[in-house]
């Protein structure tokens, strides 16, 4: 990178660390801190809903994804406008009625304390695990492509991230995920654009669409049946409507942000402005990918994407070096054929596709033989895509505005997460068990608790792994325990007639159900269930066990 680059993300960086730590540098209550004086708007709760949601992984992984897999990927948004809508007709009156602080004080309110530890501890894993990851996904691939310490990058990004989430709480949260937001669009557009550019003249847009179309890359619905599979309609329409109510009407990193808002209408409006404008954003993200796909057929691609690490001597092997060549040679004749042609000749179209299968068939070999030469070689570069190009084909400044923008995005969300997990330990945990008046150093002691959790999402990003690609690790941590957590919230608005012993005992079958079901799936070859059934499974099993257990209870004492 050259200095204007440096100069770039240096200066957003601090920019927008500086600004969120100024305009709340005069909180000083705890309802300011974690509340932030129900002072947002409904744009500014859109915002920073999304922003929480949009990390670094959305950005790296979801190129990747439609990079890799295509369109597909979209689906898993599918039940979000329909969650909004439930979320804002039955979740946030009863959160403003009560006025709470946390998600899971209404459900001492409605069952008991043990409800309420309960739910907020498997928030407290879930959430923790997860902010870890936002800070190490960045940090992983920056390291790797700039040759930086990732020990030293994950404590960097985490640093920043507790310094402006600390001094202002909520408030600075929200305010400079608006900011954040913007400045993540306007990356993105501008990488779209030399994303295009690269595509040859002779190429219009709808050229390019056809050509990802006839490669396989815009299967947008997948209208088969199959559990096995991840992304279908079916599995969007339900695993992902559950996914998305138990995230933003039951998880304290979003229920927060609407929290905040100034009144019950304008955090309805901010939640259905994340409900309207989600699809299109993942859409353009994930086409990005796919785009850029479609670029590198007429720019030759590397046969992996991510070398960074790996001795000379190894990659000069001559099993690896007659591979590359190979590669490179089928990319010629493919590009060769491209030039002239033409989506209706079914002859040049099988040409293409034979060719796109040979090349991506010489990779899969180039990475085995890697692996068998330097077992530390991690197969899964599909991370490393999006950065590669940026790095390649952007001009000095603009690299350092892309940067800025994965790094604002990793901070973005990983300050949200940080913000509710000190919000859910201060209020369902320190103020329920430690101290039950209030104090002078309420304030204090969640500033301690969020450094706390910055600390050990450090840490959790120090010792994780990659594993598979990111954005689906981090909706996996989150659909192991999001069903169970929805299925009690579910019970205390509807099933007036389960008491807490029962809806406890059903959360617990609940969640020890889809935690053995998920390690059976990664054993056995066998038995296969994708990831989003896991929100739909832990909420009906909480329901039902929960009815059939209550029904013995109430038989038992009229015997």
């Amino acid at each position: 990178m050259s200095w204007i680059d440096w100069l770039v993300l240096g200066f957003t960086l601090i920019a927008i660390v500086w600004y969120g730590s100024w305009k709340t540098r005069k909180n000083k209550s705890l309802e300011s801190f974690l509340k932030g004086n129900n002072e947002d708007n409904w744009y500014t709760i859109g915002l920073s809903i999304m922003a929480t949601q949009a990390s670094a992984i959305t950005f790296l992984s979801a190129t990747g994804q439609g990079f890799g897999s295509g369109m597909g990927f979209v689906q898993f948004y599918f039940g979000l406008p329909l969650a909004m809508i439930f979320i804002s007709v039955f979740f946030i009156p009863i959160y403003y009625r009560l006025k709470v602080y946390t998600a899971y004080e209404y459900l001492e309110n409605r069952f008991d304390y043990r409800i309420r530890a309960f739910t907020a501890f498997l928030f407290l894993v879930s959430r923790g695990l997860a902010a870890g990851i936002t800070i190490y996904a960045p940090a992983i691939i920056l390291s790797s492509l700039f040759d930086w310490n990732l020990r030293l990058t994950c404590v960097g990004i985490g640093v920043l991230v507790i310094i402006y989430t600390v001094s202002g709480g909520s408030r600075a949260v929200s305010l400079t995920q608006k900011w954040q937001m913007a400045l993540i669009m306007t990356g993105m557009f501008v990488a779209f654009y030399y994303i295009l550019e690269a595509i040859p003249d002779t190429y219009s847009f709808t050229d390019s669409v056809n050509l990802a179309g006839d490669l396989g890359k815009m299967e947008i619905i997948n209208y088969e049946f199959d559990v096995k599979e991840k992304y279908n309609i079916w599995a969007g329409l339900t695993g992902g409507f559950f996914l998305a109510l138990s995230y933003f009407g039951t998880d304290q990193s979003q229920v927060q942000r609407y929290l905040g808002g100034k009144s019950l209408r304008e955090s309805r409006l901010g939640l259905m402005f994340n409900g309207i404008f989600k699809i299109p954003m993942q859409f353009f993200i994930v086409f990005t990918g796919v785009m850029l796909f479609v670029a590198y057929q007429f720019n030759t691609p590397p046969v992996i994407y991510n070398d960074s690490g790996i001795p000379n001597e190894i990659l000069n092997t001559p099993e690896l070096v007659n591979i590359q060549k190979e590669h490179d040679y089928v990319f010629d004749q493919k590009k060769e054929l491209l030039a002239t042609y033409n989506s209706n000749n079914e002859q040049q179209k099988k040409q293409v596709i034979a060719l796109q299968a040979k090349q991506d068939d010489l990779k899969k070999q180039y990475q085995t033989s890697l692996v068998e030469l330097y077992p530390a070689y991690n197969e899964k570069d599909g991370d490393y895509v999006f950065l590669t190009f940026v790095l390649k084909y952007l001009p000095n400044g603009l690299i350092g505005l892309l940067l800025a923008v994965i790094l604002s995005a990793a901070m973005s969300s990983t300050a949200g997460e940080l913000n509710a997990l000190a919000s859910t330990t201060t209020i369902d945990f320190y103020k329920k068990y430690f101290t039950k008046v209030k104090t002078k150093n309420e304030v204090k002691t969640s500033r301690l608790i969020t450094v706390g959790w910055g600390v050990i999402a450090i840490f959790v990003a120090l010792i994780a792994g990659l594993f598979e690609n990111l954005i689906e690790l981090v909706n996996i941590l989150g659909s192991l325990f999001y069903g169970t957590i929805l299925g009690v919230f579910l019970v205390a608005f509807f099933f007036k007639k389960i008491g807490s012993k029962a809806v406890l005992l059903g959360a617990l079958f609940a969640e020890t159900t889809v935690l053995t079901l998920f390690t059976v799936s990664r054993v056995s070859d066998s038995f296969q269930i994708g990831y989003l059934w896991y929100n739909l499974i832990g909420s009906v099993l909480v329901i039902f066990v929960s009815l059939i257990i209550q029904q013995t209870i109430k038989k038992t004492k009229t015997t």
